[in-house]
C-alpha cells in the first residue's frame, strides 16, 4: 500500500536549500511551531508567544532534522511555484517532484499497524513517510492547524514508533505560518530517560528555513 520513489539515497545530489537559521538549540518565532501536544496559548489551532520552549532540534538526530530541512525547503520551493488555492493532491504531486530532484526517498500513503496490548486494533496512513525517518501531512485549507490535525500526526507517530512529525499547510499566503513540527513526546523522553513531564509538551515556536 507504499509507494516509495526510486532515485537512491545520494543527498549530495539535487537542489540545495540554505537554511541557515536553524540546528543550534531551540528556533526562533519566525519558523514553524514546534508541537507535540497542540495545547497552544493563543486559540484552538495556533501558537503564541507565551508558549513555553519544547524540545529544542538539537535533542533529535542530526540527521533526523536534516531531512525535515530538506523537506521544509522542498516545501517552500512548492509554494513559491503554486501558491495557495489548490487541492492538496496539487501540492502532493508537486512536493513528491521536489524529493525525486533532491534524491530524498519517500513513500506515499504508508500505512502503520495501530497496536493495543500487542493486538493488531486497526491502521493509519501517512500523506509522506520521509527516506524512514519522519511523516509529513499535507493540508491544503483556510484557517489554522488545529488541535485535530495535530492528534492525529502524534497517533501516526505512535503506530510508526517515530519521533518527528510534519504538518504544511499550503493555503496560507507565507507558507511558514502554516508550518508545524508534532513530535512524539512519550518516545523522545524515554529516549532520554526522564519521565513525562507537561512543561516539554508545551511546544516553542521554532526556526529551520529562511524566506515566505
Amino acid at each position: 500500500m507504499s509507494e516509495y520513489n526510486t532515485r537512491g539515497n545520494d543527498y549530495g545530489g539535487g537542489r540545495g536549500y540554505d537554511n541557515r537559521g536553524g540546528g543550534r538549540g531551540s528556533y526562533d518565532s519566525r519558523g514553524p511551531r514546534n508541537d507535540s501536544r497542540g495545547d497552544h496559548r493563543r486559540g484552538p489551532g495556533g501558537g503564541g508567544g507565551g508558549e513555553r520552549r519544547g524540545i529544542p532540534l538539537s535533542e533529535l538526530p542530526p540527521e533526523l532534522t536534516e531531512s525535515s530541512r530538506k523537506v521544509i525547503g522542498a516545501a517552500i520551493e512548492v509554494h513559491k511555484g503554486l501558491g495557495p488555492g489548490f487541492e492538496p493532491s496539487v501540492y502532493r504531486n508537486a512536493l513528491r517532484s521536489e524529493l525525486e530532484a533532491q534524491n530524498l526517498p519517500f513513500a506515499l500513503g504508508h500505512t502503520f499497524d495501530v497496536r493495543y496490548h500487542d493486538t493488531k486494533v486497526g491502521q493509519v496512513a501517512t500523506d509522506l513517510f520521509i527516506d524512514n525517518k519522519f511523516l509529513v501531512e499535507i493540508l491544503a485549507r483556510p484557517g489554522e492547524i488545529g488541535t485535530l490535525e495535530r492528534l492525529a500526526l502524534r497517533g501516526q507517530l505512535k503506530a510508526a514508533n517515530l519521533d518527528l512529525g510534519l504538518i504544511i499547510n499550503f493555503a496560507e499566503r507565507r507558507l511558514k505560518d502554516g508550518l508545524v513540527r508534532v513530535l512524539n513526546i512519550e518516545k523522545i523522553n524515554a529516549e532520554r530517560g526522564v519521565g513525562h513531564d507537561h512543561h516539554d509538551e508545551e511546544g516553542g515556536a521554532v526556526h529551520d528555513f529562511e524566506g515566505q
